[in-house]
């Protein structure tokens, strides 16, 4: 598939699998990650399975579109606003108390969930497409590297996922950094993309 346009074909396929309870990989601005239907528990369970993923951990969601933030938390902190208007969409996950529509598979327990709206053009159109946030976890065995193309891919779960969308090589690197809003002051859990000094202005780090 190719990011920059041409795509919705493959992505309503994939769509089309993750309605099924299917997993799909797909690139995003970092790495590839692994996606299932959010509101789907045998989907996130079986997504657990094939990772080989500590059910303790849990897994951040990317939605379609800031306007699809609010059924999926608790409330929105008015630093979120402000980190949303800035960074999103972009390689910041927020973490935010959980929603009722947010199933405790993907909490781990700790109540709160990693949200964050990618900057991929495939990433988001699979999750407006599918209608739900898609889970955001890296295309990876868990503790192994992450993927950063599609043969790499193959070679971490061969058949063991339902589609591949090849969107040719990830820029790597790092993934995206993660920050809890939920504790004043907000604290960074993850090093990543944006940066200390950019989000100084916000927070204190």
């Amino acid at each position: 598939v190719d990011p920059s346009g041409g795509f919705q074909d493959a992505v309503n396929k994939a769509s089309d699998i993750l309605l099924a309870g299917g997993l799909v990989v797909y690139p995003t601005e970092s790495f590839y990650g692994l996606a299932a239907d959010s509101t789907n528990e045998n989907a996130i369970r079986r997504l657990f399975l094939v990772k080989q993923r500590s059910p303790g951990r849990p897994l951040l969601i990317l939605i379609p579109s800031v306007e699809a933030l609010d059924p999926f938390v608790a409330r929105v902190p008015p630093i979120a606003r402000e980190l949303m208007d800035e960074f999103w969409p972009g390689g910041l996950t927020l973490v935010f108390e959980a929603g009722q529509k947010v199933s405790p598979l993907l909490t781990a327990g700790t109540d709160k969930i990693g949200i964050r709206l990618s900057p991929h053009p495939i990433a988001t159109a699979l999750a407006r497409t599918l209608g739900a946030p898609i889970t955001g976890t890296s295309a990876n065995i868990s503790g192994k590297p992450a993927c950063k193309d599609a043969g790499e891919v193959l070679g971490a779960f061969k058949e063991w996922v339902d589609l591949i969308l090849d969107g040719g090589a990830t820029p790597g690197k790092v993934g995206s950094t993660v920050l809890d809003i939920t504790v004043d002051p907000p604290n960074i859990l993850r090093d990543g993309i944006v940066q200390k000094k950019d989000l100084e202005k916000y927070i204190s780090v």
